[in-house]
């Protein structure tokens, strides 16, 4: 018996120190450290959100991209048409948008950007991604404070919800350069901390990329408020240019976007045979010019009769605005060359900085070079963004001007006075002319970013655009001046109404696309 209790006595030890030894991990491990698995898991969340954020500022997804970019920013930026007969004048083109197109930009965009950031802070205190979350956020939310004028920003609330006060336009934009300066200040010196390329698919984690780009969209706000605020932009701007890492220089700096598949490929090519056209205003422009980039940017047109016997199939865009009876004959007209494997969408490139530079040079301010060194650089880093050559030439032109546009079909030829602004750089021309001319050249460097461009015509009144054909908003917009803003979501007045209240009494004009926001002010009576 003796021997048999030792024994057991041996047995349980053992088994306490298996048991123990199996354990020990469990026992000692600190609780509120992360593990592993969980490690994986804020590693998997932070991807998520950060790719979500960046899906959000030029929509990756393609029903929210053809609400923004294709019928809102293409259409008013002079860019697109729409080419679906099915939409029977219900769209932004003609100044009269269904209710839940209004919506989208607002009720989509915000939420989702705020909620994703969120997300991002809840599983990682790293100043990097944070910094650079902060940058996509600002790249995203401009755009619509853009489109509505004063908007929710500084005190929505963790869930992304928009029952939230109001933010005058001007302290939106005084808080996103705050935003942006932190962020600068952030990444500088830490501009070799790449982080995970996983988590990035616009620069692929490479910081000093983040601070060329933070810089950049710096300069192009700063030069947004220029008629409304021009001290702070002034200042802003040089700020950007003059920092030690400074904007983008060259087409490496370019900020795509990776995707799956190009949204623009499937709304002009696989909707319905092709929701889009290309506007009749860029098509006219480049024709006038004979631009050497037409062949990357459209494909030629495919009739086969018209009333003309000598006429040629060419690049002859849509005219944005106009009855579309049949759909079949609308997608006739020139395209976007989108090849159907390309996967990029541009957020923002080389070419615009220069000739951002180029305005700020013009207006007497900082920017370490000349208006005229920096428009001539815009071209020919766009050529080269495209693969074309002849730049220099192209630049050379001093008599060429945009065609009047004639539609093959003879239903919607421009019956206005056409633009007649040359390319050629003149260091005598007087400010309006020269401003003009950058405009109209960083226009057609951009495309196809139509928020940009529409908001650009509404701060200068370039490039000169043609008055759409049927303007249905019952007297509301004035033919020649366009959309200026769009209207608050229904969603808003339901759900926001105080607020919204607020915000409306605070715009200088009814709530209707005819108001114009904080910054357009250039003309503002």
């Amino acid at each position: 018996m003796k021997k048999s209790f030792i024994n057991l006595l041996f047995s349980a030890s053992i088994l306490l120190i298996t048991s123990c030894t199996s354990d020990f991990e469990e026992y000692n491990t600190n609780p509120y450290d992360a593990n592993d698995e969980q490690m994986q898991y804020d590693a998997y969340s932070l991807r998520a959100a950060m790719v979500a954020m960046q899906g959000y500022v030029i929509p990756a997804d393609v029903n929210l991209n053809q609400f923004t970019e294709c019928l809102l920013g293409g259409s008013f930026g002079g860019y697109l048409a729409d080419s679906n007969s099915g939409f029977v004048g219900k769209n932004y083109a003609t100044y009269n948008p269904e209710q839940h197109w209004i919506q989208v930009p607002f009720n989509d965009i915000i939420p989702k950007i705020y909620a994703n950031q969120v997300q991002l802070k809840n599983v990682t205190t790293d100043p990097v991604p944070l910094a650079v979350a902060d940058i996509i956020k600002v790249a995203a939310i401009h755009r619509v404070t853009d489109i509505y004028g004063h908007i929710p920003y500084s005190k929505i609330g963790e869930d992304g919800k928009l029952e939230a006060p109001y933010d005058l336009q001007k302290d939106v934009y005084n808080k996103m350069f705050e935003e942006l300066d932190h962020a600068i200040e952030v990444l500088t010196p830490n501009q070799t901390s790449d982080f995970s390329p996983y988590a990035d698919k616009v620069y692929g984690g490479k910081v000093l990329n983040w601070i060329k780009f933070a810089n950049s969209l710096k300069l192009r706000l700063a030069m947004r408020i220029v008629y409304a605020n021009p001290t702070l932009a002034q200042a802003k701007a040089e700020e950007a240019v003059n920092h030690e890492v400074g904007t983008m220089l060259s087409n490496e700096d370019n900020a795509y976007n990776t995707v799956s598949k190009s949204p623009f490929r499937v709304v002009m090519f696989e909707y319905n045979g092709g929701d889009s056209r290309v506007s009749a205003d860029i098509t006219s422009y480049m024709n006038g010019y004979a631009d050497p980039r037409r062949e990357k940017y459209f494909t030629t047109s495919t009739f086969e009769n018209t009333d003309n016997a000598a006429f040629e199939n060419g690049y002859y865009g849509l005219r944005s605005g106009a009855n579309i009876a049949s759909s079949a004959t609308a997608h006739k007209y020139s395209n976007m060359n989108i090849p159907e494997s390309y996967n990029k969408l541009l957020w923002m490139n080389a070419a615009e900085c220069a000739f951002l530079k180029a305005e700020g040079a013009l207006r007497g301010w900082n920017m370490g070079g000349s208006a005229n060194e920096f428009y001539n650089q815009g071209i020919e880093l766009s050529f080269n963004q495209w693969g074309v050559s002849g730049a220099a030439t192209y630049a050379e032109n001093a008599t060429s001007i945009p065609d009047n546009y004639k539609d093959p079909l003879g239903a919607n030829d421009n019956s206005g006075v056409p633009a007649s602004i040359t390319i050629k750089w003149n260091d005598a021309d007087e400010f309006e002319l020269s401003l003009e001319r950058i405009i109209t050249q960083k226009w057609i460097a951009n495309f196809p970013l139509g928020h940009e461009a529409w908001s650009e015509f509404r701060r200068t009144g370039y490039p000169r655009l043609m008055e759409v054909p049927y303007n249905l908003s019952n007297g509301i917009v004035d033919g020649a001046e366009m959309a200026r803003r769009l209207p608050y979501p229904l969603r808003e007045y339901k759900e926001n109404s105080d607020n919204l209240k607020q915000a409306i009494s605070n715009l200088g004009g009814p709530d209707n696309m005819a108001t114009k926001v904080w910054w357009d002010c250039k003309n503002k009576n």
